[in-house]
């Protein structure tokens, strides 16, 4: 997952997915952590949650990590407090240089940005310490099935096919039932996993195209000649004033934990 993002805006727009994530740093409870923990937040974004993690246990040490330049430096800046506890660090998820170090792999909306999602356990469970926990959400199953496919007719029309030949998805947003026979096939132990419905609607046309700009559109607008990118996105935004309601997306949130057995 090379892509730059624009960490500002993503900061700024995020809180959908600080809500969501607040919710799986509340399951951190029911790990019944000593506080001293050391815990990999993979994939960290601009950091905050992040920092809500820092809040939430006042003893344990963090290590961020996040394989966009524009985002490590957001994090610094964000978890500039809490130096003494956490490290940031630049890393592709599925390069990850650590072995058994880590007594929870964090992570939330993030793993659908990578498709080898075997390949991505298997890391992740070597960089766990014997009893490590992962614990994590990220899309999954129908995840944005209605924006996405009208993505897919988008790219598919005169105007932009040339632009997206040899195209392939960019994402992976598998179910419950296959997340937990990966996490089986890397070595975890205690392994579950769940799908939520986590809709999220938007006051009018400007805050939902501000989103789909900086947290949805960026691996397209990549292949696209700066002058179409606003056209391109305007097909978007109409026929999403069109829905009942309007401006909404259809997000679903893909729950998992594992354990590296002791």
């Amino acid at each position: 997952m090379t892509r730059e993002w624009d960490s500002e805006a993503y900061h700024r727009l995020s809180d959908p997915q600080l809500g969501w994530a607040l919710k799986v740093v509340d399951k951190l409870d029911l790990l019944r952590l000593s506080g001293n923990e050391h815990i990999l937040d993979a994939g960290c974004g601009s950091a905050r949650v992040t920092a809500a993690i820092l809040q939430k246990f006042p003893h344990c040490r963090v290590t961020a990590v996040d394989a966009s330049e524009n985002m490590v430096r957001q994090a610094r800046d964000t978890l500039e407090g809490f130096s003494t506890r956490v490290s940031v660090e630049r890393w592709d998820l599925l390069e990850l240089p650590y072995d058994s170090l880590f007594d929870v792999a964090f992570s939330t909306a993030v793993f659908h940005w990578i498709p080898d999602h075997d390949r991505l356990f298997k890391v992740l469970f070597r960089v766990l310490k014997s009893g490590g926990v992962l614990l994590a959400q990220c899309g999954g199953g129908p995840n944005l099935v209605k924006l996405r496919d009208r993505i897919q007719r988008a790219t598919e029309t005169e105007k932009f096919r040339t632009y997206f030949a040899n195209w392939s998805r960019v994402w992976e947003y598998p179910g419950p039932e296959l997340t937990i026979k990966r996490l089986r096939r890397a070595g975890f132990a205690s392994v579950s996993s769940s799908l939520e419905a986590a809709p999220v609607s938007f006051e009018n046309a400007k805050h939902y195209r501000d989103f789909l700009v900086a947290m949805i559109l960026h691996p397209y607008f990549e292949r696209l000649p700066a002058e179409l990118t606003t056209e391109f996105c305007d097909v978007l935004v109409s026929l999403s004033e069109r829905d009942q309601p309007p401006f909404a997306l259809d997000y679903w949130r893909l729950n998992m934990q594992g354990r590296r057995p002791a």
